[in-house]
């Protein structure tokens, strides 16, 4: 399948959340099967990054690489993002997890390798850390391919970074419009709730278990998630069977077709 024929496919969208709190998420899936077809294979979860959508060049070249092979693919927008309903301003990584969680829940079955990039590598490894306390899900992990992760960046990489101003002004008027060089260029708010809740979520403060292979591709140029975030992770993680790509002249979205060709070899790998 050409990228063009998988960036035109539908979503369906499910509820997420009770009462206020609910919203409709859209999805994204591509069952496995066909010509292309590898018996057992995985399929692809994709999680997206912050402020991201899920018809993003990484997302789209994953999708067509899953339906060439016979995989299934599925990806989703998080509430306000990209198709999904709800406010931007309202997320929060619980919140976003729920998300995931309830999408990977409903639509995975079997062995699945997931793909997180930036933000999303938080997501996966939370995520993994959830199916791991349910056991006995009707999926399971088969890998990680964590793309510049950024766990703990509402911490690490915002908060502890902010000057005194904009500290202040997120406590005092409870959201920061930050300048941003991604999509339309708009600035979008940085909340005192996001980075509350935030807090509810750390991993880098102690071992993370994912029992799963790990693959991490970082940029050296990252300027967003800087490339000493990807080794401290690392530090984290098991020792057996976790592999960190440093790609030297990569920037943070890792997008040029040497770096698509780089995450499908590594989730290929898996």
């Amino acid at each position: 399948m050409s990228q063009t024929a998988a960036s035109e496919q539908e979503s369906t969208f499910i509820e997420v959340g009770e009462g206020s709190s609910a919203r409709r998420i859209a999805v994204r899936a591509r069952p496995g099967g066909g010509s292309g077809s590898t018996s057992g294979a995985p399929g692809l979860f994709w999680l997206g990054g912050f402020k991201s959508d899920m018809t993003g060049t990484k997302a789209i070249a994953l999708d067509a690489w899953a339906a060439e092979h016979g995989r299934s693919s599925v990806r989703f927008d998080y509430s306000g993002h990209g198709e999904s309903g709800g406010e931007f301003a309202d997320g929060t990584i619980g919140r976003w997890l729920e998300e995931s969680v309830a999408v990977f829940s409903q639509f995975c079955r079997g062995p699945q390798v997931v793909i997180g990039s930036s933000m999303g590598g938080w997501m996966a490894l939370l995520l993994a850390r959830e199916i791991m306390r349910r056991g006995n899900a009707k999926s399971q992990l088969a890998g990680l391919v964590l793309i510049a992760p950024a766990p703990d960046f509402t911490e690490e990489l915002m908060w502890k970074g902010f000057s005194p101003e904009i500290r202040a002004e997120i406590e005092t008027k409870g959201v920061w419009l930050r300048p941003s060089e991604y999509g339309d260029g708009s600035p979008y708010p940085i909340t005192r709730n996001l980075i509350e809740e935030g807090r509810n979520h750390l991993l880098l403060g102690s071992k993370i278990d994912v029992g799963c292979p790990v693959r991490i591709l970082q940029g050296a140029q990252d300027p967003d998630v800087p490339w000493k975030h990807a080794f401290a992770l690392v530090h984290r993680l098991p020792a057996e069977d976790v592999v960190l790509t440093m790609i030297q002249d990569g920037d943070h979205r890792l997008s040029r077709p040497q770096d698509i060709a780089r995450i499908i070899a590594a989730v290929a790998e898996i």
